[in-house]
């Protein structure tokens, strides 16, 4: 347990330290899109329903060989059926057993949670970005082509964020001081960031690594961290603890599930039913001092589960589990 600890203090340290220093960010005037886009129409490109549209096609994405490491989430953007990775510098997705990379607007994407039409993220501009540092709160439709911003500009990098697949609440933990919320506390917001509620998160103790909304419930949220899975029921206002002598290590939600992931010495990955507390242990590759970071069903396929490791191995079934495919060991693609 000590080692694993350790690991992921690292992994904290790592998050921290390849964002840029939120302090030495320059104001800028706040912008709703990015600027100098192409869209879908502009090129030609695709159809009005995008997820009919091969992402290997688009002329916003282009093949992607290098490595791929610092991973801040996993997500299957507006139910495409490709698994898309938000690194600190831009995305990455696997279509179909191809890799891929966004042309433009790699940024380095914190917070990342994909969503039925597209991912809501935070983090910091890349080097080909106009975005302000830090980022903010920014919405996509179309892959990251374009950003919207819905607030925080130039003011807050929100590490642990959720946002609702389908509902699209958000639920976030306020790292410091700002225009809007006070410091390490946790909001939700149920219309895109126009508002904001303060939410007391009673029983959510010590450190935490990550944050879900449950896709259609807005009531529904959970949390894992150094004590384990947490479980609300009433919008964050108070937390259940679901696991005892374990550290939580990811959570994900589908409509009828909890996914988590834990470490107790050895890794696991377990499916909660939300309707009858019936849990299902899903059988992993075998992993060495590592455990599941982030985690993602694919919306058409419920068999098909990614997750990325904290060795940065990436691994991803389509069967629930009976056997694995190995994508990415230690970030170098296989």
């Amino acid at each position: 347990m000590k080692k694993f600890i350790l690991l992921v203090t690292m992994t904290l340290f790592a998050l921290t330290a390849c964002s840029q220093e939120e302090e030495a960010a320059p104001a800028q005037e706040s912008t709703n899109q990015t600027e100098n886009q192409p869209s879908d129409k502009d090129n030609n490109e695709g159809t009005e329903d995008s997820t009919s549209v091969s992402l290997a096609s688009h002329a916003f994405f282009e093949p992607f060989t290098g490595k791929i490491d610092h991973i801040h989430g996993i997500g299957y953007v507006g139910g495409q059926g490709a698994a898309f990775f938000a690194t600190h510098d831009g995305l990455k997705v696997y279509e179909d057993g191809t890799w891929l990379k966004t042309k433009k607007e790699n940024n380095d994407y914190m917070g990342f949670n994909a969503t039925d039409n597209g991912f809501y993220t935070s983090g910091h501009p890349g080097t080909d970005s106009k975005l302000p540092n830090p980022i903010g709160i920014m919405k996509s439709e179309d892959y990251g082509q374009t950003l919207k911003s819905l607030g925080f500009e130039a003011e807050v990098d929100f590490h642990l964020m959720a946002v609702g697949y389908n509902n699209h609440m958000i639920f976030a933990l306020s790292p410091h001081k700002n225009s809007l919320m006070k410091a390490d506390t946790f909001y939700v917001s149920e219309d895109d960031g126009a508002n904001w509620k303060e939410v007391a998160a009673s029983g959510l103790k010590g450190d935490l690594i990550g944050l879900a909304v449950h896709p259609t419930d807005k009531n529904i949220l959970a949390a894992a961290g150094e004590n384990g899975i947490y479980l609300s029921k009433d919008q964050g206002e108070t937390f259940e603890l679901l696991t005892n002598g374990t550290q939580g290590t990811s959570v994900y939600f589908t409509k009828d599930n909890l996914l988590y992931g834990e470490y107790n010495g050895q890794p696991s990955l377990v499916s909660r039913n939300l309707n009858d507390n019936q849990e299902e242990e899903i059988e992993l590759p075998e992993m060495k001092e590592d455990a599941v970071m982030y985690v993602a069903i694919n919306p058409i396929n419920e068999h098909e589960i990614t997750f990325v490791s904290f060795n940065s191995d990436i691994y991803q079934t389509t069967d629930h589990g009976e056997s694995w495919n190995l994508l990415a060991k230690s970030g170098n693609l296989q």
